[in-house]
């Protein structure tokens, strides 16, 4: 069960990778299949279930695109 989720804010990712290897368990992915309207390939969760809502994704974004919510 998840501890926490991540909203982002994909038309302002521009894709840098840094939240992606901030995550400690690697949930993290530049999405494939999506390009926002800036021509960046931006960040998803693969496995949101597993998200502990650490924040360090959030943390190593440059551009504050990722808000971390804490769940019960």
């Amino acid at each position: 069960m998840a501890k926490g989720k991540i909203e982002v804010a994909i038309e302002r990712c521009k894709g840098c990778g840094l939240c992606i290897a901030a995550c400690p368990l690697d949930l993290l992915e530049l999405d494939p299949h999506s390009l926002n309207t800036k021509g960046y390939q931006p960040m998803r969760i693969h496995t949101p279930e597993k998200c502990i809502g650490c924040a360090n994704c959030a943390t190593m974004c440059p551009d504050v695109v990722i808000t971390v919510y804490r769940l019960d």
